[in-house]
């Protein structure tokens, strides 16, 4: 029998039985739809996170205080002992390296932020002008922090743009004097909407010089220092410059972390890499599901060809011929199952980045086709056991429905 007649014939069986043709298609429709579904959440997670990073900006490195232990924990937590402030002086120093291209000193904090009636409670971000260049942030109007001494408080402040909407509404904003805490401060610029980075809303901070965060809130020291190397190939030599710099500065002692842009891209890219693979893996156990639901269903089919596959023998169809046509018929039932899985899936990706803009759910290429392939192989090896036992029956005794 020719490959074209197999097909025809697998196709006419199976158009002769709908009801059950369409459950066992459903069957792998959802097993490989689930599997599409699920690694398109994890890939669509894993380029947020990269996106996230990506967007903090290029060539970054962050100096915290403190030495990374082994153990995992914060630094200091488990010996009693706090780490070693970074200060104004340790981010020049810093910046004096050759593979340094860029130092932005960074203190966090929170204070209740007013304009005349308005006001809220806000993320106060300290820094110097290099950080708008370092966060790849741009201006909505007016300037960023100006440069010169780090050291000079100045009271002049940036505000996010929701923060300018909030408390101004239409009302013009540069050159007007906003309370933060206790301290007056003139806006001389706004922030274009960043959005969400992170999980940080950059919409809503107001940045002001670190030397006057440091005064609102009463502490010398500093939460991060942020460098930008010169290009990617500076990256490595500019962690072994900082460390060097800061353990010379620290009387010898290795007491703060430089965690790399890359390394953390790295780590997060692994992780949610393995992560895909999990709930792939998870997902691709209803397709053996399916593959078993494929050959119950065609033993329970055998019995009922009985007298159909002893015609076929009587008129000289080898046991090869009757497996190939169940083998035929096993695959066809994958492969429209298995492609009408991969629609479903990828309109399912469609419609959950529809509702989640942010996140891109996009199935990779390698789990469509590991997925198709996977299920038209269950088709195919769950069908071996029905075309054996069909192969072995003798003509006659099919005939005679025994």
């Amino acid at each position: 029998m020719r490959p074209r007649d197999n097909l025809a014939y697998a196709w006419q069986t199976l158009r002769s039985q709908p009801m059950r043709s369409a459950l066992m298609m459903l069957a792998m429709a959802i097993g490989v739809g689930s599997v599409v579904v699920l690694t398109a959440l994890g890939e669509g997670a894993r380029r947020y996170v990269l996106d996230q990073f990506s967007s903090l900006g290029t060539h970054l490195l962050i100096v915290i205080p403190g030495r990374a232990e082994t153990s995992g924990g914060t630094p200091g937590v488990l010996s009693g002992v706090t780490p070693r402030d970074l200060t104004l002086d340790d981010a020049a120093a810093v910046a004096r390296s050759r593979q340094v291209a860029r130092v932005a000193p960074l203190n966090v904090g929170a204070a209740q932020v007013s304009h005349g009636a308005r006001g809220r409670e806000a993320v106060i971000l300290g820094s110097t002008a290099e950080f708008l260049h370092i966060r790849h942030m741009r201006l909505a109007a007016g300037r960023f922090l100006p440069p010169g001494d780090p050291a000079h408080a100045a009271s002049v402040c940036v505000l996010g743009a929701k923060m300018r909407s909030e408390l101004f509404g239409a009302a013009p904003v540069l050159g007007a004097w906003l309370r933060i805490g206790d301290r007056r401060f003139r806006v001389i610029g706004v922030l274009a909407p960043q959005g969400q980075q992170m999980g940080f809303n950059t919409d809503e901070t107001v940045v002001i010089p670190v030397a006057a965060a440091q005064q609102l809130f009463d502490t010398p020291s500093l939460f991060r220092i942020m460098v930008e190397a010169r290009g990617r190939d500076s990256v490595e030599r500019a962690k072994i410059d900082i460390g060097e710099i800061l353990k010379a500065r620290h009387e010898g002692e290795e007491d703060v972390t430089v965690v790399t842009q890359d390394a953390i891209l790295s780590t997060f890219d692994r992780i949610l890499g393995a992560l895909t693979l999990a709930v792939a893996g998870i997902a691709a156990i209803s397709l053996s599901v399916a593959g078993i639901l494929i050959m119950n269903v065609m033993l329970i089919s055998v019995a009922q060809r009985r007298s159909e596959i002893g015609l076929l023998k009587a008129i000289g169809a080898t046991p090869a011929t009757i497996r190939r046509l169940f083998f035929t018929e096993a695959a066809l039932l994958s492969l429209i199952g298995s492609l009408l899985g991969w629609l479903l899936g990828w309109l399912a990706s469609l419609g959950i980045t529809w509702l989640y803009p942010t996140l891109h759910a996009t199935p990779p290429l390698w789990a469509v086709l590991a997925a198709l392939g996977m299920a038209l192989g269950m088709g195919i090896v769950f069908s071996l056991l029905p075309a054996r036992r069909a192969a072995r029956l003798d003509a006659a005794l099919a005939l005679a429905r025994r």
